[in-house]
């Protein structure tokens, strides 16, 4: 097996942007050896005919290149009313949030948002540890679809505004569970 196509299926499966020292900690190579192999790749996929790229700006991803765009979003349309985008966009600029907080921030219609937005899979509920709320995140759905290259601080800086998590040492439910088991 070539380092190239290894590096290949590994950033298919990885399906995020990945660092040379990342890739090459999976793969248990050089990560000299692995940027060497990965220029070679990238050379490889815009020497060729293909609808996908290997995008460098914030680590390296398999994406499927600007032109074909359109298909994709044919084939996984999600559309989004504006109220449900702006409940949607403070999920992401303050994630992770309280469902509670997201209420204060857009009145009790939030909570109506909510399920749309888990079903199309853009964002996560968790119970925090008290169990009193829940905890809201975006998911890499919510990146990929709105074409975001790292992760919703990119999205306050787009929108010069700081973006600050809402939730300041709570942890949920899950966490909770994984420091207690350690």
């Amino acid at each position: 097996m070539s380092l190239k196509c290894r590096i290949e299926a590994a950033l298919f499966v990885i399906g995020k942007a990945a660092s040379v020292e990342e890739i090459a900690e999976i793969l248990k190579e050089d990560p000299v050896e692995v940027e060497e192999a990965l220029l070679d790749l990238i050379m490889d996929y815009s020497s060729r005919e293909t609808a996908l790229e290997i995008d460098d700006e914030n680590g390296y991803i398999i994406q499927i290149s600007e032109e074909y765009k359109d298909i994709v979003e044919k084939l996984v349309p999600v559309e989004l009313k504006t109220p449900i985008l702006r409940t949607l966009t403070i999920i992401a600029i303050k994630e992770p949030i309280r469902q509670s907080r997201l209420k204060e921030l857009r009145g009790a219609v939030a909570y109506d948002h909510i399920p749309e937005l888990l079903e199309k899979g853009l964002i996560t509920r968790k119970k925090d540890k008290n169990g009193r709320s829940f905890i809201l995140k975006t998911t890499p759905k919510f990146a990929e679809y709105f074409k975001m290259k790292g992760d919703t601080r990119t999205l306050a800086k787009i929108l010069d505004i700081e973006a600050k998590p809402d939730l300041e040492g709570v942890q949920t439910e899950f966490e909770y569970q994984e420091d207690t088991e350690n």
